[in-house]
Order: C-alpha cells, then sequence, then structure tokens
C-alpha cells in the first residue's frame, strides 16, 4: 500500500495545528490533520467542542474561545484524524502512525509539527509516589470527565498555569486546597529588566492579575517563596514538607500536583534530527526556525509552543504564517501576497511574545528542580538518580546519549521526554559545560510504544 499523498500534513490539533489547517485550507492546500486525541483542541481547548456550558464557564472564558476553533477547523475541509499516533518520519518525510491497531502511512509535501509543549519534570524527593502527579494531569480530568481529586489538595510550583488551575479546583468544589509557591526570592529582580516589553502588552498582565485575584477570592492558602519542598509518604503521598519563612514546616496532603512551567515537545524535531539551539531564559531546547516555520531540513516546518512557550494565541498565529510559507513554497501563493497576508499575523505575534521574556525569567523554575539532590530519581522509567547521573559524568561521560550506556538513563517508555531536560542541565553542571555543548537525547524510532501486530500489518501491507 503506498503511502497517502496530500500537499500539507499537520501533526497536532492544538491551537497552531488547528489555525495552520485552516489558513491552508483557505489557499487551496489539501491538508491532513494528525491528532492523538479523540477530538481537537490540544491541550488547553480539550473537548472544547463538546464541553457543558458549566463546565466551560467553570473553565473560564480562553476555555470558550476553543469551541470556535474547533469548528473552524471542521468546517474548513481538511481531513482529520483522531486517537491517530505518529511514531516515525523518516528522511523522505513518509510519516507512519498507528490508529486501532493499523499502521498508516502518509507522503506530504510540505509537513508541519504542532505538537505543542509538555510539562517540566519536577524531580523532588518523593515526587514518584502514587497520589503525586503533573498539575495538567488532574486539569485534564476536569476537562475531559468534571472529575476534581477528593480530601487536602495541595498544588507545588510557580507559574500562570498553576494559578489558573487553583481557580478552577476551588470553583469546582475542592475545599482543602493550598498552594505552596517555589518562585524563589530574586525572582521579580531577574524579570525587571524585561518589565518594558511586558507594559507593551498589557491584557497579559491584567490577565495575571485576575488569577491572582481569584486564587484570593477563593480563600486558597498561598504559601509564598517555598524551597527544599518533598513530598511525604510510604506507599502513597500524605504530606508536604517545605522550607518558608526561615523555618521547616508540614502540611497534610492526599494529592500533590507539581507543575514548573511547559517545555517543547521536541521528540519529533530531535527523531529528524534539526536543529535545535538551548534557550537560557525558558530553560529548554528551541528548533531554529526562519520566518515561515521552515527548520534546517527542507519541507518541515514547526509552529506553535513546539518551537517556544509563547501561549495559545502565539501558536494559533505562528500555526497561519507556516501554512502561508508552506503554500508559497509549493506554488500555490505568490510572495506579494504571502506578505500582505502576513503582515498583520506578524505584527498581533510580535505583541504577544512582548510579554514572555519578563514573565520567563519571573516564572524560571527554581535551581533545586533543575539541579536535584543526589538521592532524587531524574529518569523515572529506569529509576536513575542525580547522583548516579553526576557519578557518569565524574567517569567520562560528556552527554545525555552515554548516559544509557552507563545506566539505562533515558531508555525508557518515554524516551527522554521527561528526563530529558533536566539530565542535560546536571551533566552541564557537572562537567562545567553550557547545556548547548552537552546535547540532549538522540531519538529514535518508534518514539512511542507500538503493539508488534501493527508493525506485521505494514509489512504485510508492503507486500501486497
Amino acid at each position: 500500500m503506498s503511502p497517502t499523498p496530500c500537499d500539507l500534513l499537520i501533526i497536532g490539533a492544538g491551537p497552531a495545528g488547528m489555525a495552520a489547517a485552516v489558513t491552508a485550507r483557505a489557499q487551496g492546500l489539501s491538508v491532513i490533520v494528525l491528532d492523538e486525541q479523540p477530538r481537537a483542541g490540544g491541550q488547553i481547548w480539550r473537548d472544547a467542542g463538546v464541553a457543558s456550558e458549566s463546565l466551560a464557564q467553570l473553565l473560564g472564558p480562553d476555555y470558550a474561545v476553543g469551541r470556535s476553533r474547533v469548528q473552524a477547523l471542521h468546517e474548513s475541509g481538511a481531513r482529520v484524524l483522531h486517537q491517530c499516533t505518529v511514531w516515525d518520519i523518516d528522511a523522505e518525510r513518509t510519516v507512519s502512525a498507528l490508529q486501532a491497531d493499523r499502521v498508516l502511512q502518509f507522503q506530504p509535501r510540505e509537513l508541519l509539527i504542532a505538537t505543542g509543549a509538555i510539562e517540566r519534570a519536577s524531580p523532588l524527593p518523593g515526587w514518584t509516589l502514587p497520589g503525586v502527579m503533573n498539575a495538567g494531569a488532574a486539569q485534564i480530568a476536569l476537562k475531559t470527565a468534571g472529575s476534581i481529586p477528593e480530601g487536602r489538595v495541595v498544588l507545588v510550583g510557580t507559574g500562570p498555569l498553576m494559578l489558573l488551575l487553583a481557580g478552577q479546583l476551588a470553583r469546582a468544589g475542592v475545599q482543602a486546597l493550598t498552594l505552596i509557591d517555589t518562585m524563589p526570592a530574586g525572582s521579580m529582580a531577574r524579570a525587571w529588566p524585561h518589565v518594558a516589553g511586558a507594559l507593551r502588552h498589557p491584557r497579559l498582565l491584567l490577565k495575571g492579575l485576575g488569577l491572582i485575584r481569584s486564587v484570593r477570592a477563593a480563600g486558597i492558602r498561598w504559601i509564598r517563596g517555598a524551597s527544599g519542598v518533598a513530598v511525604l509518604g510510604e506507599s502513597r503521598a500524605q504530606g508536604v514538607r517545605y522550607n518558608a519563612q526561615g523555618r521547616t514546616q508540614t502540611i497534610e496532603a492526599d494529592w500533590v500536583l507539581l507543575h514548573h512551567g511547559v517545555v517543547p515537545n521536541t521528540q519529533l524535531t530531535r527523531l529528524l534530527r534539526l536543529e535545535h539551539t538551548w534557550d537560557a531564559l525558558q530553560q529548554a531546547w528551541h528548533v531554529t526556525l526562519d520566518a515561515w516555520g521552515g527548520t534546517s531540513r527542507p519541507g518541515v516546518r514547526v509552529a506553535g509552543d513546539g518551537t517556544a512557550i509563547a501561549g495559545a494565541r502565539a501558536a494559533e498565529l505562528s500555526g497561519a504564517l507556516a501554512a502561508l510559507g508552506a503554500a508559497h513554497a509549493l506554488g500555490g501563493l505568490d510572495e506579494a501576497r504571502r506578505d500582505a497576508l502576513a503582515q498583520p499575523l506578524r505584527t498581533e505575534l510580535q505583541r504577544e511574545r512582548g510579554a514572555r521574556p519578563f514573565l520567563d525569567a519571573l516564572y524560571a523554575p527554581p535551581a533545586w528542580i533543575t539541579q536535584p539532590a543526589d538521592d532524587v530519581i531524574v529518569c523515572r522509567c529506569e529509576e536513575v538518580s542525580a547522583g548516579r547521573i553526576r557519578e557518569m559524568a565524574a567517569l567520562g561521560c560528556e552527554g545525555p546519549n552515554q548516559t544509557k550506556f552507563f545506566s539505562r538513563c533515558g531508555m525508557g517508555p518515554c524516551q527522554g521526554r521527561v528526563c530529558g531536560p533536566v539530565v542535560t542541565q546536571v551533566l552541564a553542571q557537572a562537567l562545567g559545560r553550557e547545556p548547548q555543548q552537552v546535547g540532549a537525547y538522540r531519538i529514535r524510532a518508534p518514539i512511542k510504544p507500538i503493539p508488534l501486530r501493527a508493525l506485521a500489518s505494514l509489512a504485510q501491507d508492503q507486500t501486497n
């Protein structure tokens, strides 16, 4: 069976992918969208197209925007395949995906990767205990099933999502809720040089002030300046210990939700060996792009938070620009028309990104998250500690890929999605080098587990 052809194949149906699909269809391109989830929307607009009015109101106005975006995607004429997991892309841009235990293959003239972001790992003592999860997981449960954690809930971390989720959980009925804010002292001083750019984008700052007001209005206990956080418990989470106001304190907990920001999901871009750079402000890998989302490999584009964290609206704008770039590359749009269509998008995108340096500096993860203590597990799949990684550096290991030979670190089912950035940072400090010099894991297909019967079906189709 030959791969299915199309003008533009988009991986991911979040804000960037949906906007790209709508824009590309408006330029007459044939478009296929592959998405792992049952419905379009990505994480921020998960299930927005089918959410009840009461849930949409609880989640806030930003979530309600997603309904119109999902509708626009479905009305665009793009072919959208859900519950479809991409597990390989070869050098000729042949994309292999798994849907209902069967492998599908596609051969696009242009490929756009819009896989968004993943939560940054929060390796702290006890983070592997049952009852501990990422804040994003709790938000997924709320959006998809209206489900909330029962009992005493403690949120640990920093950033706007922590404030947003705290308000949402309180409105959803969580009574015993505590927010332990790990924003380090001096964060405002570090962010202050970027305040001018943030003031040129007051809407985003006002939104942040609104989140703060909602937390205070809900009466949520808010502990600021916490450090040295550890989850307590034997068989599951039972409490949280932390340092604040010059003393060590403990709070009981049934559920602990962790969040220290999000980082671009670079698994597919790493698989394609695209050029990446380390961003010291966001403390994450960024794909190197041109003005139209183009990468170091011709015919491959990237858009949205998978390139750099900038928010849903910025993701939409970058997706639309990438689609215009693809339409021009395929000869369906001349340069003058492309640039005219792009101009208002670029102006808005510049405004959207204006506050990011301020926010990135203000909500940077604390050092004890990126440089955990020796006894803290970093690679959860293979149970490799930060101390073991430092030992490997002392033995001559100079990069994350060598850690696989020394300890299997990064060889588990997630293939380094969770531990990768932290391993890079721990090695960089131990070796006295920059993260860019240390590098990242080398990703190989399949990037996600697939059943052998699916591979067998592919082999059978190719034989036939």
